[in-house]
């Protein structure tokens, strides 16, 4: 098996590395932030507390995190929070662990949304860029759309230790007594490591960008029946 950063490089040149390593770095650190407000808005202080509301990837995903996306294309986040602090124990279970996924799922909508008013505004001619520029601002665009729906997909998978299954053991006590055993904890872990070389590499990620350009496509032609503009 080739290095992930190779294949990158090989696939989509410079560009779409750097996007690649951008939009992983970038989207995890904001996932983990989310938590975190949604865990003070709860009424826990300990990101605050323990230092994790800040911009620094190295304070959500630590190093090991890092030289493994470096190494094998892997990487994840960590935002401390204390749930007995909550003001409601089970909603905010519920809601600081759907904060991360929503925000990927913001972040995909205003990149793939960007990419659409991207190439309105060139086909319509309002802006001129270099070719060059135009298909590098869309490798950017479409990689942070696509990066971002995956990981909301992939965090909702109802299997420890993703935040799928804290949502569910806010809904369900039973659920969270099952996913608290240490057994459910340690294969859950093994679950999303084979998932991740399985799924994630085929079904999940062709349905994925299929989605994001059927939205892209048709919030381009939105645009440019709602403008009056034709394409270039």
């Amino acid at each position: 098996m080739s290095w992930w950063v190779h294949d990158a490089y090989q696939n989509g040149g410079v560009i779409y590395l750097f996007s690649w390593i951008f939009w992983v770095i970038f989207s995890i650190v904001l996932h983990e932030l989310a938590h975190g407000w949604a865990a003070i808005a709860c009424g826990d202080n300990t990101p605050r507390e323990l230092g994790h509301i800040t911009a620094n990837p190295v304070v959500h995903m630590g190093w090991p995190s890092l030289i493994f996306f470096a190494v094998a294309g892997i990487a994840w986040g960590l935002m401390p929070t204390n749930p007995s602090r909550y003001r409601n124990e089970r909603l905010g279970r519920v809601l600081v662990a759907a904060a991360g996924p929503m925000m990927n799922v913001v972040l995909a909508f205003l990149s793939l949304t960007g990419l659409a008013v991207w190439q309105w505004a060139v086909g319509t001619g309002r802006i001129s860029p270099a070719e060059q520029t135009f298909t590098n601002t869309k490798i950017f665009l479409s990689v942070g759309g696509f990066l971002n729906l995956i990981l909301a997909c992939f965090n909702m998978l109802p299997v420890p230790p993703l935040d799928g299954s804290q949502v569910l053991a806010g809904v369900s006590r039973r659920l969270a007594a099952f996913y608290q055993r240490p057994e459910v904890q340690m294969y859950g872990l093994l679950v999303v490591l084979l998932i991740f070389f399985t799924t994630i590499d085929d079904p999940l990620q062709r349905g994925v960008r299929n989605a994001s350009g059927r939205y892209v496509d048709w919030a381009t032609e939105l645009l440019l029946r709602t403008s009056g503009g034709k394409g270039a």
